[in-house]
């Protein structure tokens, strides 16, 4: 409603911006990129605020298309119909649906590390003592064998804790639950892609 007391319509608009375009000639070029970094220290008056606006978009994107081109690929690995595996990525919702979030995992992207970290395996037992769901595999890199081997042979319904212990030795963390517990077992893993070793 106006200032009149009178309402428009609902009209479709149209925008189009062009991320980066900052002398507004309707392209991104080095022209572009060359005006904002002759613009760096001054400070944002009538002149220079669409540039500083468009260096401030570009720097939003930049970090939303960073955190957007991690790609969660969990799934769940059918090997029969009382076995198989989820896939998980750590912070992913499939975590979340699984409740795994608590998994020991240590990001092998965190620079005080160089590349080392823990990838994780969770599974749920019902309060007998037998796996209830399948297991999942929480993961930043790409699975190992060794464990999806593993993984594969058990059984919902029939594989026990104890089982689960002479395969994997004893769980490093274990929560309780209403109907039974949740184990987590911390699998040491190294990324030389994250290794920067102190080099750049």
């Amino acid at each position: 409603m106006d200032t009149f007391g009178q309402t428009l319509p609902d009209t479709a608009v149209n925008a189009v911006i062009l991320a980066g375009d900052t002398n507004g000639n309707r392209t991104v070029n080095a022209a572009d990129a060359a005006g904002t970094k002759g613009r760096l220290g001054q400070g944002v008056d009538s002149t220079n605020s669409a540039h500083w606006l468009m260096a401030l978009v570009l720097l939003t994107i930049a970090t939303l298309a960073s955190a957007a081109s991690w790609d969660d690929d969990s799934h769940y690995v059918s090997l029969g119909p009382r076995s198989g595996y989820y896939i998980v990525r750590p912070g992913s919702p499939l975590s979340h649906q699984l409740g795994v979030e608590a998994a020991p995992t240590i990001d092998t992207a965190d620079p005080f590390r160089h590349g080392y970290g823990a990838d994780a395996l969770a599974f749920h037992f019902n309060r007998a003592g037998v796996l209830s769901t399948p297991p999942a595999y929480i993961v930043q890199a790409d699975p190992n064998e060794f464990y999806t081997l593993r993984l594969g042979s058990l059984i919902r319904g029939r594989t026990t804790l104890r089982d689960m212990e002479a395969i994997f030795g004893r769980p490093q963390n274990i929560e309780r639950q209403s109907d039974g517990v949740l184990t987590y077992y911390a699998i040491q893993v190294y990324n030389p892609f994250e290794d920067l070793g102190g080099r750049r």
